[in-house]
């Protein structure tokens, strides 16, 4: 094996491993910015319409926070994967925890549905498995 092929060689089993590093990141990162979107979501409940001042500072904390994590999460996700990921777990999370914070209904069919969007967050990680 000549030098360049062996130098080639190793660039690429680095590269897949940086790969496989940056991946396993990027899903903690996802989570955290769909965690993020809940408590966004909740503040924006919570700020009335943007008209109570501390709810609305804490809505936009958040806003940030869960924007940054995910254009982190989305340096190694798909797009269209990580963006649905993202809003699956804010639209299930802000539906889960609207009936404990605040005077919303969380019915059974409401229930079935965000089953559905759960069911399909985690078909769309599993589908995002490494390139071949």
């Amino acid at each position: 094996m000549s030098t360049t092929a062996a130098t080639t060689s190793s660039t690429t089993t680095t590269d897949n491993a940086t790969q496989r590093s940056d991946r396993a990141r990027a899903w903690p990162l996802l989570l955290l910015a769909g965690a993020f979107e809940i408590a966004y979501a909740l503040a924006v409940g919570g700020s009335e319409g943007f008209t109570v001042l501390s709810w609305s500072l804490v809505a936009v904390a958040f806003f940030l926070l869960t924007l940054f994590s995910l254009s982190l999460a989305l340096r190694t996700i798909d797009v269209g994967i990580g963006y649905a990921v993202w809003a699956g777990i804010g639209a299930v999370g802000a539906a889960l925890l609207g009936p404990v914070f605040f005077d919303e209904t969380l019915t059974p069919v409401k229930g079935l549905w965000l089953t559905l969007i759960i069911g399909g967050v985690v078909w769309l990680k599993l589908s995002d498995g490494p390139k071949r």
